[in-house]
């Protein structure tokens, strides 16, 4: 490879912007040191999946302000694999049916949309913009192995904070991961280098179709201390 990486910041612009860096990270913690019960019960602690759905649309700005919490996320890198596909016109629905197994048809096609996540395989080719400071390309070119674990490792957390980011901002979620992958990606990513992940419905749910939560393993039976 020849191309320069040659817009990262350097001497006191660079100093400039890690004081800046320093600074909100210090103003963060000091007007607020963590999320409060409330915050937590609806992003995580008693947040549900849901599989029925209100008729009622998402706004395409509540979805850019969802990808721009989610792509504040922490990658290794900052790598920044994901792609994010909204599937929401009858005909995207029926091409992504296809794919899916019969118990979550009805769930997808019933929701205002659907989001497949995926990874881009080439995702090391942005690294000059989104690593500016060394290029880290090497890492990957021609290393097609550690380059796909990486997409999908790093994929799939953004995937999560994809979910966490739209309970935050008053949307329900429904992963799902009942589907062929092989087919997603024949059907919306043949001759890319996408691969999808997984699949995600989003939208207002009808919280009435829901059963109670179920278990999760206690602390001791999950955990230990090394």
């Amino acid at each position: 490879m020849t191309m320069a990486v040659s817009h990262a910041p350097t001497g006191e612009a660079l100093e400039k912007l890690r004081a800046e860096a320093h600074a909100h990270i210090r103003d963060l913690r000091a007007r607020i040191g963590k999320l409060d019960d409330d915050g937590i019960d609806l992003i995580l602690r008693t947040a549900r999946s849901h599989y029925a759905w209100q008729d009622r649309p998402v706004p395409r700005e509540v979805l850019e302000a969802i990808y721009e919490i989610t792509a504040a996320g922490p990658t290794s890198m900052n790598t920044c694999p994901a792609r994010f596909y909204f599937v929401e016109s009858p005909e995207a629905k029926t091409r992504l049916a296809k794919a899916l197994k019969d118990k979550n048809i009805d769930k997808m096609m019933s929701a205002p949309g659907t989001v497949i996540i995926a990874h881009d395989l080439d995702f090391w080719k942005e690294l000059p913009f989104l690593f500016p400071h060394e290029d880290r390309r090497p890492h990957f070119e021609g290393k097609p192995e550690h380059a796909e674990t990486t997409a999908f490792r790093n994929g799939t957390l953004q995937g999560a904070y994809f979910m966490i980011a739209a309970r935050a901002l008053g949307l329900d979620v429904g992963a799902m991961s009942g589907f062929s992958n092989k087919i997603v990606d024949e059907e919306f990513f043949a001759g890319t280098t996408l691969r999808s992940n997984f699949l995600c419905n989003f939208g207002y749910a009808d919280e009435t179709a829901l059963f109670q939560k179920l278990p999760r393993l206690p602390f001791d039976k999950a955990c230990k201390f090394l």
